[in-house]
């Protein structure tokens, strides 16, 4: 969850949404997000709505957040009314949601079976440190009905994983994918960042042969950003560390494409590669695609119908809205048209599908047809109607938004 929410207008006290938005419930694919914001050291790099032990209590504590979880489910039961709504995609990230126990997980699974239903062939994914795992928890989370793992990986280089303040020692995520697979698990991902000051292309290097040489079957490997008001960007602007530097980064992720593809990864999204299309995540593509989804938890962000809102950030302040009946909905906007069409373009073209040229303006189209001159979308997919980055494109995908809305 982003580190500061959005103004927004303010929702009523029920959380009841505008009849325009639920109308339609059930046309598109629906999940269910789950924000855990337990952590138990706070990274440097991180900017997500996450809090240590040190810092919470009350309401706030975790011993009974999978409780105030399942509360907010029912409320949004309620609030969606009786429309067939089975979860096709679960969720639960953070945060670190493995340190609850895997039985709190499992609790808040079935409670989203309870009240909604999960379809037949839901993916059902939780996010996880390495080092807050072992086999005999995995097991339990495949028992509970998880069919999906994502463990944050990062690096494989000690004085790489230092300095992103990770607590794991290289080669657990390895034996994690491992213990997963003998778990069950069909499907595993690896989390991985590039331009880690103090990375050489080695170390990257490194990291992403290891991840391969791992087996599973999704990594997501994402550039890393100074977030303000984080202690990396602190020690950044001390100057005890040299900021990411673009041109590096660009060169990274060339990397990471190259080595993935001849490992046989297929990019699907800028930042995601799958070795097939049933180990996509589906759930992130619902984002992707403007499904609908309910985000649950402290700062957790939802979508229906047209309506994002998106809940208070502290536990306790969570905690005790809904224990008084209340939604924990702290704003919400109206999508406008144009908004909603903009919003299209910018998420469309981060994925291989691409975007349709007809729903461009002719501005953009003439903006579509230039990109293809200078190498930034793909002519094939052009000449047979849809907007594709190429591999120079995904490099400055945001430019070539810019220029397609502009």
């Amino acid at each position: 969850m982003p580190s500061a929410l959005p103004v927004g207008e303010a929702v009523p006290t029920d959380g009841s949404l505008p009849a325009a938005a639920t109308h339609a419930l059930g046309t598109r694919p629906f999940g269910v997000y789950v924000h855990v914001p337990f952590c138990a050291t706070r990274c440097g790099y991180c900017d997500f709505n996450t809090y240590t032990a040190t810092e919470l209590g009350g309401g706030g504590a975790a011993a009974q957040y999978a409780d105030t979880v399942i509360a907010e489910l029912r409320l949004a039961r309620r609030i969606l009314g009786d429309a067939e709504l089975p979860v096709a995609t679960v969720f639960i990230g953070g945060g670190t949601p493995t340190l609850l126990p895997a039985a709190d997980l499992g609790s808040v699974l079935a409670a989203i079976d309870a009240e909604f239903g999960l379809a037949a062939d839901a993916e059902i994914t939780t996010e996880a440190n390495p080092d807050s795992v072992d086999a005999d928890y995995l097991h339990q989370l495949r028992a509970a009905g998880f069919t999906r793992v994502s463990f944050g990986m990062q690096s494989v280089r000690p004085h790489v994983l230092a300095t992103l303040d990770r607590t794991h020692t290289p080669g657990r995520a390895q034996q994690c994918v491992a213990w997963a697979r003998a778990a069950g698990f069909a499907h595993i991902s690896l989390d991985l960042i590039y331009g880690t000051p103090g990375e050489s292309d080695a170390d990257w290097q490194a990291s992403l042969d290891a991840a391969v040489a791992a087996g599973p079957d999704h990594v997501s490997a994402y550039a890393l950003v100074v977030e303000d008001g984080t202690r990396l960007a602190v020690r950044v602007r001390r100057g005890d560390l040299l900021a990411p530097d673009d041109d590096v980064l660009a060169d990274r992720y060339l990397q990471a494409d190259a080595t993935l593809a001849a490992a046989g990864f297929g990019w699907y999204e800028v930042s995601n590669w799958a070795t097939a299309p049933a180990s996509r995540c589906r759930h992130n593509l619902g984002y992707w695609n403007s499904a609908d989804w309910w985000g649950a938890g402290p700062g957790a962000h939802s979508h229906v119908g047209g309506v994002r809102w998106w809940n208070t950030r502290h536990p306790a302040a969570y905690a005790a809205r809904l224990a008084a009946g209340a939604s924990p909905a702290a704003g919400r906007e109206l999508l406008d048209a144009p908004t909603r069409a903009v919003e299209r373009v910018l998420l469309d073209i981060r994925l291989a599908q691409g975007h349709p040229l007809a729903d461009l303006t002719d501005a953009g189209r003439r903006a579509a047809r230039t990109a293809v001159s200078d190498g930034l979308l793909e002519p094939v997919a052009y000449a047979a109607g849809r907007a594709v980055l190429t591999l120079r494109g995904r490099l400055l995908a945001d430019a070539v938004v810019r220029e397609l809305v502009g």
